[in-house]
């Protein structure tokens, strides 16, 4: 939309990117090579290490996270100069947004007019929002006038607006054609917004947990140690926002006083040429990433072949040596908790166990209409055909967006209050944090799906009569009831925690940054001398100071359980009927 800058990316301008993107790998490459080694320990260790209790209840849902895949016509604001065209959309299940210029260029597997993937946007749907949001970009200083010039989103108001915002990339504008549209999108987009913005966070890879800790290590190293929302997306999308962010402030201030116009019109100009900046940064960042994939691999299995033999002595070393440097950084560390810390842990606690609870109960309550509803449908349906309909629409329950919604909202809802508790400590990731809780509500709801619906096909067999059939069915409820609540105080415990650490780490680690380093220095030869790529000095420091954190957490979060309440099992709502007829074998196979 809008036009574009007058001077796009010459051969100079791409060849300063390159250097800028070498830059960044030369200097975080370092840091990656040590968290994979930090993370193969990790893994290693926890493999061999005691077995932990009884874990998940429920069973796993063998689909993997998806977007349902959402399509229909939009008009989109589009041309030099901008104006609304139909298109028709289609939202992949991957969360890659095309568009087309007619649903049978579509049909036809014609190639689209353009598609992007939805990483890091934002879905607006108000005009005088976005407008808004368009003045914000280039801001006018007192004194300075702009020409005015039309603007055909003021000229043309649009009743049902979907509006794409990106902070470095081109906004994309489009219009439904009904109110029900417009949200149905709205919905979908929000969907393939997350799916691709959590793809890292959701891996239990050791690469993926030791690339998302380098970028920390990284970005602390540049003086940056709250979290934020930069780790979103894929790895060279994830390294392109670092550089992004850093790159933003002196391309603004070269850049915005030589643009002229209308400033709606600055504004599509800056999206553009921002743009053109991501998409050079991505692609030299996802050919550096490229090219380390083979050392990357290389690495991993040399790393494997060298801890595992050792791991155990590995593992005493490093206690031995923690257990010295605890002793000299226990005093300050423990001043930092008392003084900063400890006044403002239990409402943080208490926000995101409360947030927690809100979203699992309305997933158990989703859950259970489920069931009821399918139970109602069993016992009325005289067809064979319905009845498999039925269970098809629920075992996709999970990954349908209108009905997730009352759940994903429970999230949405806790963003503002929990932004006013956390921001004081360089915490800026709420929309990760939010990301993160409805994708547990969506991987715990596909697993009680997939859970209910194995064991309603092994139970209800032509061998059993009508009452058996449904007192066999009520049983199912209710054990997939119980798992559910078993494995949701699970999930609320793990979430708060981890997100816990997330917050109040990297301001602990930030706040002793100079009251440490004197003992960090006297401990370098000592764990360099061990000779294991796994040990560094700000490793085992980070792991002391994890640990008493995690004290901390641990005794808080107790306490404001034993004052709270674990969601509830709703009611079933329904007497028990005879289930006739019976349903032919495997109608409830998902």
């Amino acid at each position: 939309m809008g036009g574009r800058p007058s001077s796009p990316l010459d051969k100079r301008q791409q060849q300063h990117l390159r250097g800028q993107v070498d830059t960044l790998l030369r200097n975080f490459l370092p840091c990656y090579r040590e968290q994979l080694a930090a993370s193969v320990l990790r893994q290693i260790s926890h493999e061999l290490g005691p077995r932990e209790p009884a874990g998940c209840q429920l069973m796993r849902s063998k689909k993997l996270p998806q977007v349902r895949e959402h399509r229909g016509p939009l008009t989109q604001l589009e041309g030099h100069p901008p104006r609304w065209q139909p298109i028709f959309c289609v939202l992949r299940g991957d969360g890659r947004l095309e568009w087309f210029s007619h649903r049978e260029e579509y049909e036809n597997g014609g190639h689209p007019l353009g598609s992007t993937t939805l990483t890091g946007y934002t879905a607006l749907t108000s005009q005088r929002e976005y407008v808004h949001l368009l003045d914000t970009l280039c801001p006018v200083s007192s004194g300075e006038h702009t020409q005015e010039e039309s603007d055909p989103l003021l000229e043309m108001p649009v009743n049902f607006p979907l509006f794409l915002q990106h902070p470095f990339r081109r906004h994309l504008c489009f219009s439904a054609a009904t109110g029900e549209a417009q949200r149905a999108w709205r919905l979908a987009l929000q969907g393939g917004i997350r799916l691709r913005g959590t793809v890292l966070q959701r891996s239990q890879a050791p690469a993926a947990r030791a690339f998302l800790d380098a970028v920390r290590l990284y970005r602390q190293h540049q003086g940056h140690f709250g979290d934020d929302d930069v780790t979103l997306g894929s790895d060279a999308e994830v390294l392109t926002g670092v550089l992004m962010r850093e790159l933003l402030p002196a391309l603004r201030a070269q850049t915005l006083p030589g643009l002229r116009g209308a400033r709606r019109n600055l504004a599509c100009a800056w999206t553009e040429l921002v743009d053109a900046v991501h998409a050079a940064v991505l692609a030299e960042a996802s050919a550096g990433l490229r090219a380390f994939q083979p050392e990357k691999d290389e690495l991993l299995a040399v790393l494997e072949k060298t801890i595992r033999p050792d791991v155990d002595q590995i593992l005493r070393q490093r206690e031995r040596l923690a257990g010295r440097l605890r002793v000299e950084v226990q005093r300050p560390l423990e001043a930092c908790l008392h003084g900063k810390v400890d006044t403002q842990l239990s409402l943080v606690t208490q926000k995101l166990l409360s947030t927690m609870e809100a979203v699992l109960s309305a997933v158990q309550n989703l859950l259970a209409q489920g069931m009821d509803r399918l139970s109602r449908h069993l016992r009325g349906s005289s067809s064979g055909t319905q009845l498999r309909k039925e269970v098809y629409s629920f075992g996709e329950m999970p990954w349908d967006p209108e009905l997730m919604q009352t759940c994903y909202r429970e999230a949405e809802r806790s963003q503002g209050r929990l932004r006013q508790l956390v921001v004081p400590f360089g915490f800026f990731g709420t929309r990760s944090l939010m990301f993160g809780a409805q994708d547990l509500a969506q991987q715990l709801m596909a697993d009680a799906v997939a859970t209910f619906l194995q064991l309603a096909d092994q139970c209800l067999t032509t061998a059993l009569d009508c009452t058996q059939a449904a007192q066999q069915l009520e049983k199912v409820r209710g054990r997939v009831l119980k798992k559910f609540q078993s494995d949701s105080g699970s999930v609320q415990r793990n979430f708060t925690r981890g997100w816990l650490l997330s917050i109040f780490l990297p301001f602990v680690l930030h706040q002793l940054e100079g009251s440490c380093t004197a003992e960090l220095l006297e401990f370098e030869g000592d764990v360099l001398a061990v000779g294991s790529p796994a040990l560094t000095v700000k490793g085992i420091y980070k792991d002391i100071v994890q640990g008493v954190l995690l004290q901390r957490i641990d005794g808080d979060e107790e306490a404001e359980a034993q004052r709270g309440t674990r969601p509830g099992q709703p009611g079933s709502g329904t007497e028990v009927q005879p289930l006739c007829p019976l349903p032919p074998p495997r109608t409830f196979c998902s």
